[in-house]
């Protein structure tokens, strides 16, 4: 099933930097027919979407958007579709790791309500059953999803959420009746903000202290923004509807679809048909 980016209408969730921003030029790059980029960050968004109109000519446009918010999301997401008229691709990026008592709450509404909230809407719009055209929505977790550990037990939760909420929603018959690829990646360490001021991030000082340690002392250091990019790109064009995903160490993206369905079926047999 290969897919290209070529004449694709993009929306972006935390676009503005990071790894969204990166998203938003490689796809351009790719020659999508227009990107919306979706963030809180004002400033920066519109600094982005300004550098690349320089040689894109209005392809690309910025629509403030806090996604933890149900109403800013209805918002911004009609108004992307009454500038575009269709969106073909959704990557739903933004993402925030605090399980910091002042901060959880706010994550997981960005992490997990804000990623069920864009891609039920856009299942509503790409689904060939009410005349749309079909679509990939690209949903972000991480594999803090699948590496059970102590120091971040919240953002974890979230991005578990994500995992089983895109491969539930995408079994067997939903391509075919729907048009529309759920596609899920799962990164590894990757050198973004979010592993910026560690010793902040988790429940409690101590842990935090822990949490910046394990991170610095990984032998192969950090995943370059590139790469991680370079692994969406990849699962983009040739995943298979409903496939999960993992990036890391600067490596190709890897579907590991197959492993998660193993764990799941022996669960199945060894717990529920016990």
């Amino acid at each position: 099933m290969a897919q290209k980016v070529a004449g694709k209408n993009v929306l972006v969730t935390g676009g503005a930097s990071g790894l969204g921003a990166a998203y938003v030029a490689k796809f351009l790059g790719l020659g999508a027919k227009n990107v919306a980029v979706l963030d809180v960050a004002e400033q920066a968004g519109k600094a982005l979407v300004e550098r690349l109109n320089q040689t894109k000519a209005g392809q690309v446009v910025f629509i403030k958007c806090d996604v933890s918010k149900e109403e800013e999301i209805t918002s911004a997401f009609n108004e992307v579709l009454a500038t575009f008229k269709q969106i073909d691709i959704l990557i739903n990026n933004a993402g925030i790791m605090f399980d910091s008592p002042d901060l959880w709450r706010k994550a997981c509404d960005v992490n997990w309500q804000g990623v069920v909230s864009f891609t039920m809407k856009a299942i509503d719009h790409m689904n060939k059953a009410n005349g749309g055209a079909g679509g990939t929505i690209i949903n972000i977790s991480s594999i803090a999803a699948i590496a059970k550990g102590p120091l971040l037990p919240i953002y974890a939760g979230s991005k578990m959420a994500v995992l089983h909420f895109s491969q539930s929603i995408a079994m067997d018959p939903f391509f075919a009746q729907t048009g529309i690829r759920i596609l899920t990646m799962c990164f590894g360490p990757t050198d973004t903000a979010l592993l910026e001021d560690l010793e902040k991030r988790s429940y409690s000082p101590q842990l935090g202290k822990v949490l910046a340690q394990c991170l610095s002392a990984i032998p192969t250091g950090y995943q370059k923004i590139s790469s991680a990019v370079n692994a969406v790109v990849q699962m983009y064009e040739s995943g298979p509807p409903g496939s999960i995903w993992h990036s890391a160490e600067d490596k190709p993206g890897r579907d590991i679809t197959k492993i998660l369905d193993a764990a799941f079926t022996e669960f199945d047999k060894s717990i529920l048909k016990a």
